[in-house]
């Protein structure tokens, strides 16, 4: 398939529609080049697309599909992404920014993700769709059986760091349960949004159990505040993730928010400070440091301190900051121009308030156009500082020392999110460490890649309930409890 530049933004019962809202366009971040240009949703669009995911639920082709039928259809989704891959990587760096050289983890592991929902619409939720439950004796004897149902409508709410991975951990994992959705992505992702819901199109899900539209804050507030959605998943920053909420409460309506973190990256006195330095850095400037779970936070013993930031500093100072679509490219740019001015604000102030730069601390340079901050370590702060406490989404960590492991867990988990952690040292002291963290995820000398199985999210300010796994599956369940007497 050949992605086009501009073309219909909204995808609504089966069928490619134009917006009548304000025109939007993606640039590529690398270039500040003009890359996809649609109309937004307008009101009717998204009552359109509502009114379809609702009627297509309640009695439409996918509600009467098998799992099995459903599963058929994901597995072939998953086969038109494998056959695209190349072109979705190089979108997925045109358009977020995400370094080519480490794309692939935004393709391929989507698809994997893909196989696993659709094994599980086959098989159902780990409890089963039925379960039987033991005899009841009071006040006379009973038989109960537990029936796992879809939610209904899945409002998928989608930021644009992660576009492939967070349409699939919503859209299809809501496909899979049997549920169909409403799907809302950020305007600086839409490129690769409608790239997938045109291989969703091509794959030959029926009209009404995927719908797209998008737009601004309005279009969000529309379709989460609508009382034909029974459930919205999102993901973003905390911030929103409230609004989200609030929007969500008059009709009492499920929410499930994958929200922002400041996680820990733990390295236990004795360890080997050159075995950490490579996985620390490249954990938080990944994707330009767009990653919620970015580990952000070091904490080292004060003896190591030195050393660490030393050490540290010469390694970010090679990393290849540059075009993503060039291959020798590690760090891409950040998503805009106003997003890297908030970033710049946050080491400025620290700086002002006493902080030192161990490395980087300013745009990237040499580099003409695009939106460039150099991968950062800052030092000089204590954990309750602005920027020990505030989310950057950005290439820029903190560095703190302490001097007893009791210290160092208490800073750990003095932070309103707790969605990742890491920890380096034995295995046998870092899962004691572990188990007294609190996090929704917590990684040992660097853990070994994403899980397909493993529930994502956290506690606090990051988030109510879990995406991925057999936890996130659940999500898009209702329980119904049957009971009938033994005569």
């Amino acid at each position: 398939m050949t992605y086009a530049t501009s073309g219909p933004g909204c995808y609504i019962d089966g069928a490619w529609v134009d917006g009548t809202g304000p025109e939007m366009t993606s640039t590529n971040p690398s270039t500040e080049e003009a890359l996809y240009a649609a109309t937004s949703a307008g009101t009717e669009q998204v009552e359109a697309a509502l009114a379809a995911a609702h009627r297509e639920f309640h009695g439409g082709a996918w509600r009467a599909l098998t799992g099995a039928e459903r599963a058929q259809l994901l597995r072939k989704l998953a086969d038109l992404m494998e056959r695209d891959a190349d072109e979705l990587m190089g979108l997925i760096a045109r358009e977020v920014g995400t370094a080519i050289s480490t794309a692939q983890q935004q393709v391929l592991s989507p698809i994997a993700f893909t196989r696993w929902f659709a094994d599980a619409a086959e098989r159902g939720p780990a409890d089963g769709l039925e379960q039987q439950l033991p005899l009841h004796y009071v006040p006379v004897t009973t038989s109960s059986m537990l029936l796992r149902e879809p939610i209904g409508v899945v409002a998928a709410i989608a930021a644009y760091n992660y576009p492939i991975m967070l349409i699939v951990w919503k859209v299809c994992a809501a496909l899979a349960a049997g549920c169909t959705s409403v799907l809302v992505p950020s305007p600086k992702g839409i490129a690769c949004t409608v790239a997938i819901v045109r291989l969703m199109d091509e794959a030959g899900f029926p009209p009404g159990a995927v719908n797209l539209v998008f737009g601004g804050p309005e279009v969000t507030e529309q379709v989460v505040g609508s009382r034909a959605i029974d459930m919205a998943t999102f993901t973003g920053s905390a911030a929103v993730g409230t609004i989200i909420q609030q929007l969500a409460a008059p009709n009492l309506t499920k929410v499930v928010l994958e929200l922002g973190g400041k996680s820990p990256n733990l390295i236990l006195p004795g360890t080997d400070i050159d075995s950490t330095i490579a996985g620390s850095a490249l954990r938080f400037c990944a994707n330009a440091g767009q990653a919620c779970g970015a580990t952000t936070r070091t904490l080292v013993p004060r003896t190591d301190f030195d050393e660490f930031v030393k050490k540290s500093a010469e390694y970010m100072d090679g990393l290849v900051v540059g075009d993503a679509s060039d291959p020798k490219t590690f760090v891409g740019p950040l998503i805009s121009e106003e997003h890297l001015q908030r970033v710049e604000g946050y080491v400025q102030r620290a700086v002002d308030a006493g902080a030192t730069i161990a490395v980087g601390g300013k745009r990237a340079e040499g580099l003409s156009h695009g939106h460039f901050y150099a991968p950062t370590l800052v030092t000089g702060v204590d954990n309750s500082s602005e920027i020990a406490q505030e989310e950057l989404f950005a290439p820029v960590a903190v560095v703190l020392p302490y001097d007893e492991v009791d210290e160092a867990v208490e800073l750990a988990n003095d932070s309103r999110y707790a969605l990742n952690a890491n920890i380096w040292g034995t295995t046998v002291d870092a899962i004691d460490v572990a188990r007294r963290l609190r996090s929704g995820t917590v990684t040992i000398n660097g853990g070994g890649g994403r899980r397909l199985d493993a529930p994502w999210g956290g506690p606090g300010h990051s988030g109510i309930g879990r995406e991925c796994g057999e936890e996130g599956y659940r999500e898009f369940f209702e329980v119904k409890h049957v009971q009938w007497p033994i005569r």
